[in-house]
């Protein structure tokens, strides 16, 4: 029997990516974002779309009428910056957002089985103690939205443990790739790209030596995938193990376009860490789950996508 799923966020970057795959995988899709940041383009045919607002009571009229066998939680607020200056707003999204997806499981959860995939954040751990950073690392969020984004996995287990609801927390790493904004918090791999897309300056914040674990998308949606037939009831790190300062990646993406790009440099910005890569060990072990794409070839496909657009 054909499976079905329910994205929230399904409009958005890795949304899009996640929804695509799941179709070409035989599962029936549902969709349910607000197109706050998600674009109603990136929603393709065959597919059930609601534009509604995850805290919603018609959220959990959805999920009862829909009946979906997964909820995969991508819909979230994600800009640092706008966490620091909007804490309420940022903590309503992430926190309650996600506690009406619970209710909603739950308001399911007698009559069928139900599971839950929720995209939290390396965020959570904060700066590093030590590197890399594995799932035992002590959580120290420094911005609203690393305590946003961990408030829900303790909820999540809760659930778990009260109602019997399966599920999986991903700790993702910086996810880059096809489909990703640049404008707003778009991850510095997306602003690089349309900077060498439309060969303009490339902004700095502080030294270039700040190091992050760039993993591209199509990794996060083999992993996706992989939990969305096992449920594993724990927090596993996504990640590719690896730690890339921003100078290297400036040098990775000229030898992939054949020139220099044109950089400016600008002060650190508040609630940004210095240095971050994330162990992959659990995710390996219980769902088999590996990395595919360095980051050179990851970031040629990107570059490569939005050339030919």
């Amino acid at each position: 029997m054909m499976k079905k799923v329910l994205v929230t966020g399904g409009a958005g970057f890795i949304g899009l990516n996640l929804v695509n795959a799941y179709l070409k995988d035989g599962y029936e899709v549902v969709i349910v974002d607000n197109l706050s940041t998600g674009k109603i383009e990136n929603i393709p045919t065959g597919v059930t779309f609601y534009e509604e607002d995850i805290r919603s009571q018609n959220f959990i009229e959805i999920v009862k009428k829909e009946k979906p066998d997964l909820i995969n939680h991508h819909a979230a607020q994600i800009d640092v910056q706008y966490s620091i200056h909007q804490p309420v707003e940022d903590g309503s999204i992430n926190i309650l957002g996600t506690l009406n997806i619970l209710e909603a499981a739950r308001a399911l959860k007698d009559e069928m089985d139900i599971s839950l995939i929720y995209a939290s954040s390396a965020a959570v751990y904060g700066d590093p103690v030590y590197l890399g950073i594995d799932e035992q690392h002590p959580i120290q969020p420094i911005s609203y939205y690393g305590a946003s984004k961990y408030a829900p996995e303790s909820y999540m287990q809760i659930y778990h443990d009260l109602y019997g609801i399966s599920y999986s927390i991903f700790r993702y790493a910086n996810v880059y790739g096809i489909g990703q904004d640049p404008k707003g918090e778009g991850g510095v791999v997306s602003i690089l790209v349309d900077k060498i897309v439309t060969d303009s300056l490339f902004t700095i914040h502080g030294d270039g030596e700040q190091t992050r674990d760039f993993i591209f998308v199509d990794d996060i949606v083999s992993a996706n995938l992989l939990a969305s037939k096992h449920p594993i009831n724990t927090v596993c790190n996504i990640s590719t193990h690896t730690k890339t300062s921003l100078l290297d990646l400036l040098q990775i993406a000229e030898e992939i376009i054949e020139r220099k790009i044109e950089t400016v440099y600008q002060e650190d910005r508040p609630g940004d860490i210095k240095h971050s890569y994330l162990l992959n060990e659990k995710a390996n072990q219980l769902l088999n789950w590996k990395p595919q794409y360095s980051l050179k070839e990851g970031l040629a496909k990107t570059i490569q996508y939005y050339k030919e657009k």
